[in-house]
């Protein structure tokens, strides 16, 4: 398929790149594709950013059949710009879409529309520390239909948005509310896949932790409420007895790209990386024998966020003096370094756009 464009005719004011928050700014042109059973895939287009119009039937506004992914471009240095295990997401939103009932894509062809939309755009990857130009692609379903079935038609697009750290704190320890009276996601269900649903499940709880001073919320698993699970924008590592260990993955849990990335850097500097079922009681009667050295969250948006506080029921227990802990740095510092071009890349993970 010929991808076509078609300009602005206008282009917005660049913003400051000091003075970046997260997901409030768009470039100016975004990529769009439709599908029909009759056509597959068609009419692959950049054009100028712009409102999508839809019926008020429009089958995502009422049964939210809708996937997305979230990654990033970065300027290095020398002035190119770069993105990081593109492919991976491309993959990833596939199996995001077998979930959904939603048609495949053509894994090859989309990450050349993206890597095409980026380099058009690319005055928008800005240049300030920690500032990238996030990406998100989405599909969602778009027939005019009142009735629960998978609709017959989609509408794939791609946005671009200018971004600074995702949490006020930056690469400092945040707070996070353990909740045993909520769940995100059950095995079975949809929790392994980014969908939408399954960010709307977290809201109410997310909200409450907000009021009590937390960052986020951590989740247990939806059938014991024991066994921890992921926060809600990112996957949770725990370092024990100078071990990692995160959740396995079970159905209802993300794999996030960040989290394969930090086992993957962990195994190659010969540490102890495990994946496993771990309760709270584990984590908590851990901290208690002075075996959990640091507690950090991993994700395309923050990266790696050190965690300084976890509170549980009616406990609330400091991690490392509440101070960024060696692994996290390391890990924090060798994968921005990658991602910016400033370090050798050893894992092949960087896809060049110009």
């Amino acid at each position: 398929m010929e991808i076509t464009v078609t300009k602005a005719e206008r282009l917005k004011r660049k913003p400051d790149p000091s003075k970046l928050g997260f997901g409030n700014l768009f470039t100016d042109h975004m990529f769009n594709m439709d599908y029909h059973p009759d056509q597959g895939w068609y009419s692959p287009r950049i054009e100028p950013y712009s409102p999508i119009t839809m019926d008020p039937a429009t089958m995502v506004l009422h049964y939210g059949q809708a996937v997305f992914e979230g990654l990033k471009a970065y300027r290095t240095p020398a002035g190119r710009v770069q993105l990081f295990r593109p492919r991976d997401n491309v993959r990833r939103m596939n199996r995001s879409c077998r979930a959904l009932c939603i048609p495949e894509l053509d894994e090859a062809f989309v990450l050349e529309a993206l890597k095409r939309l980026v380099l058009m755009e690319k005055d928008w990857v800005p240049d300030a520390p920690g500032t990238s130009l996030y990406i998100r692609p989405t599909i969602i379903a778009t027939d005019p239909f009142l009735g629960v079935r998978a609709s017959h038609t989609y509408r794939f697009f791609i946005i671009l948005s200018p971004v600074g750290a995702y949490y006020p704190e930056g690469f400092n320890p945040v707070k996070i509310w353990v909740t045993r009276d909520h769940v995100r996601a059950v095995r079975g269900g949809l929790g392994e896949a980014k969908t939408p649903a399954n960010y709307a499940a977290s809201l109410f709880a997310g909200e409450d932790a907000h009021r009590q001073g937390y960052t986020q919320v951590l989740w247990l698993d939806g059938v014991e409420q024991k066994y921890v699970e992921e926060v809600g924008s990112m996957n949770i590592f725990f370092v024990l007895d100078d071990e990692l260990v995160t959740p396995q993955l079970n159905g209802s849990i993300l794999p996030g790209i960040t989290r394969a990335s930090v086992l993957e850097l962990a195994r190659s500097w010969d540490m102890p990386a495990s994946e496993q079922q771990i309760s709270i009681d584990d984590v908590l009667k851990a901290h208690d024998d002075g075996r959990l050295q640091e507690v950090f969250g991993s994700g395309t948006a923050a990266v790696i966020s050190p965690v300084g506080e976890l509170h549980c029921g009616e406990r609330s227990v400091v991690i490392g003096g509440g101070e960024v802990g060696p692994v996290a740095k390391k890990l924090f510092d060798t994968i921005m370094d990658i991602q910016y071009g400033r370090a050798e890349d050893p894992m092949g993970w960087i896809e060049p756009v110009i």
